[in-house]
């Protein structure tokens, strides 16, 4: 039950996260059946009563008779709007009601198509059995009510009825597609499945700013404030990184290393705004973009980082760009380096130029595969870089999990022997003198 409870809920995330696609089948349905009612109108049903006389015993004979060829094409010249005999032949239905009446109903678009088609096939039937020429013989037949109230669904009615219909098949088929899609889908959404891949603890989640190009990455740095929540965040990752102490101005040139993918643009703006955050607390911070693999992921970044300082820039943040030839590491004149490297997703490769006191990797939620990431945290020891942490980008809404792994410690004291006294000891159920036991805690 409790898998099942799992696999229900995950199911409901799935179509969660692709709810607008839902919505668009489930109203595209809602057309089609809006769509189908206005092709196909309902057809309405009228009935005329006609009576016959009370010594005729050959009633089925008669409700042959009525909706025979004969009758209905007498009929035809009065059916508005014209059709043929087939179709007429399909719009008429006669049944015996008692032993000596006989209903004609009739189809029609409307009440008084339903009722004009009943009318004509009766009027043309009591005209037919009356003559003494029928191949009945002669029945003194006669209208007994005459075609007057329809019955049946109008279009207004019936338009939100199967238009309704259309969306509730348009929304079941579009959480299956969801489900199809998102079960075949191996990206990472929550934060315990991000950590869970290597091993290694989330941080900070936070939501980013998605800018495309470098005016807009510009004002990013420029103007980027988190709310409270955020900031104790990424005030918590530096802490648990060792770098507390920049925070508060007791130590310099500590230095942070962001690792993310060029498939995943939204995990991007985490480094430039750790920094932009650090800088707006008042510490010197340097951003170093390091270009060494896919050009075009940094080119906007790259292009704001290396433009003239505007003066709304903050004096507390420098920019800087370091190529794959060029060293990237603490800068000088700042207290904290935040260096951001883009990994080709296909063939990460870290530069081993780099040497930071401390590397994570940027992932937004569904933005990389466990194996991505593993590909990353292989890349960073392969140049001697241990992944201390991880930061999620726009995590999503509905994950409830942390993103915590639990460490496991030892003790440091190692457990000397302890000397106990006292203890009887028997022999042959005799209680003998006390001896010393030894025994390690």
């Amino acid at each position: 039950m409790t898998e099942q409870a799992l696999d229900l809920r995950r199911s409901v995330r799935i179509v969660r996260r692709r709810w607008i696609a839902v919505v668009i089948v489930a109203v595209l349905g809602f057309l089609a059946g809006a769509g189908y009612a206005v092709l196909k109108p309902p057809t309405l049903v009228s009935s005329a009563l006609v009576v016959l006389p009370t010594s005729t015993h050959d009633v089925p004979t008669q409700v042959v008779i009525a909706d025979s060829d004969p009758v209905l094409s007498a009929a035809l010249p009065k059916i508005k709007p014209a059709m043929s005999l087939q179709a007429l032949d399909k719009k008429v239905r006669v049944r015996s009601l008692t032993s000596n009446i006989i209903t004609i109903s009739a189809e029609g678009g409307s009440p008084a198509q339903a009722e004009g088609n009943a009318n004509a096939v009766a009027d043309a039937y009591v005209s037919y059995v009356n003559n003494a020429n029928s191949a009945s013989g002669k029945v003194q037949a006669r209208l007994l009510e005459s075609a007057t109230v329809a019955t049946g669904r109008s279009l207004l009615v019936e338009l939100p009825l199967k238009g309704g219909a259309g969306a509730l098949l348009g929304a079941l088929a579009g959480a299956i597609g969801a489900l199809a899609l998102g079960r075949g889908d191996r990206r990472l959404r929550e934060r315990d499945e991000i950590a869970n891949a290597i091993g290694v603890p989330v941080l900070a989640s936070i939501p980013v700013d998605h800018p495309s190009d470098a005016r807009q990455w510009a004002r990013l740095l420029e103007e980027y404030e988190p709310n409270v929540s955020d900031a104790w965040r990424l005030c918590n990752a530096l802490r648990y990184l060792g770098l507390a102490d920049v925070v508060s101005a007791q130590v310099s040139n500590g230095s942070v290393t962001v690792l993310s993918l060029s498939s995943d643009r939204r995990a991007l703006s985490l480094g430039p705004q750790l920094a932009a955050f650090a800088a707006s607390l008042g510490i010197p911070t340097a951003l170093v973009l390091v270009s060494q693999q896919d050009m075009n992921a940094t080119a906007a970044l790259r292009a704001a980082c290396e433009a003239p300082p505007s003066s709304r820039q903050s004096s507390q943040l420098r920019l800087a760009v370091a190529d794959h030839d060029g060293m990237a590491g603490p800068e000088p004149d700042a207290m904290l380096t935040v260096i951001v490297e883009v990994l080709d997703s296909r063939a990460p490769r870290v530069a081993d130029t780099t040497h930071p006191d401390a590397t994570l990797i940027g992932v937004s939620a569904g933005g990389a595969t466990s194996e991505q990431l593993a590909s990353i945290a292989a890349a960073a020891a392969a140049v001697g870089c241990q992944i201390e942490g991880i930061l999620v980008a726009d995590p999503d809404s509905a994950d409830r999990t942390t993103g915590r792994v639990p460490l496991l410690t030892r003790s440091a004291q190692r457990r000397m022997p302890t000397r106990l006294t006292g203890m009887p000891v028997r022999v042959n159920g005799t209680p003998t003198e006390n001896r010393t036991t030894e025994t390690r805690r």
